[in-house]
């Protein structure tokens, strides 16, 4: 099966059953297509700990819900529940944001059209018995480009 590449990979650095070790994000980054995009997810984490991620090239870019940055994130109250985000608060003139929660390969077409995001962000909604599915990642890339 030719998977189709994502843009960016998220390496769970926070309390969750999907949590590695610095030591394995660097391990699972050497095995990255060098066009793919490396976040690092924290919560409540030390700068200090979350920028050695980056100077040692683990990462190279930070998702937090305290730190002010580039890009929004619009994600269910509780991320990684697999419950829907309401697209319906998203404000029409937001600034460029990731739109995650609940999205899925069905869904994740008209999350796009009726919300205009940047990027999405997937992790349960691609997962069969809790374990990343190849098919369902490839899907879930497909109709988000294609808009199906």
């Amino acid at each position: 099966m030719n998977i189709e590449k994502p843009d960016y990979i998220g390496f769970v650095f926070t309390e969750s059953r999907r949590k590695i070790s610095p030591a394995q994000a660097a391990q699972l980054r050497k095995n990255l297509h060098p066009g793919i995009i490396s976040v690092g997810v924290f919560v409540n984490e030390t700068s200090e700990f979350m920028q050695a991620l980056v100077r040692n090239g683990v990462i190279d870019i930070i998702q937090t819900p305290t730190h002010v940055g580039e890009y929004l994130i619009f994600d269910s109250p509780n991320p990684g529940s697999g419950k829907p985000f309401d697209w319906d608060i998203i404000p029409k003139n937001a600034p460029p944001f990731f739109l995650a929660g609940g999205l899925t390969p069905q869904n994740v077409a008209e999350a796009i059209a009726r919300t205009a995001p940047f990027a999405v962000d997937v992790s349960s909604g691609v997962e069969t018995n809790g374990v990343k599915d190849p098919q369902k990642i490839a899907e879930f890339i497909r109709r988000a480009r294609n808009g199906e």
